[in-house]
């Protein structure tokens, strides 16, 4: 396969993780990531971008348990240490917390890893085919 200009065109991983963290394509910032909540769409539907060759697998929900994690746990032993609430205030506060904050994560996390992925040319976005 002869080497074209645009596979040697610098590819921004700001940028492309901005535009993943918003579901967007990362080439054009136009088309959407997810045709649902974490399914990838083939193609982007706007540059023709083909997203099927992401390999995000298990980093999304691995960096969103790390990062709710950082923010619950230090939350819930302030609210511990301060006002002692009964067991039932934890309970009813923290788990819908934790549960919408990871829902909420999870895509915008996995969108910023694809974009991450198509900046450095990796798993299918840099031309050659990937190998187990």
């Amino acid at each position: 396969m002869p080497l074209r200009l645009d596979d040697l065109a610098e590819r921004p991983a700001g940028d492309a993780m901005r535009r993943g963290w918003r579901g967007r394509c990362p080439q054009c910032g136009q088309g959407r990531i997810f045709g649902r909540y974490l399914k990838v769409n083939g193609h982007c539907p706007t540059c023709g971008l083909e997203l099927a060759g992401h390999r995000a697998d298990d980093a999304p929900p691995y960096f969103t348990i790390l990062i709710v994690g950082h923010i619950i746990v230090p939350l819930m032993l302030m609210l511990e240490q301060h006002v002692q609430p009964p067991e039932w205030v934890h309970m009813v506060l923290w788990l819908p917390l934790t549960l919408g904050l990871s829902l909420w994560l999870l895509p915008h996390i996995k969108g910023c890893l694809i974009g991450l992925q198509w900046a450095k040319r990796m798993h299918g976005f840099g031309g050659e085919p990937d190998h187990a």
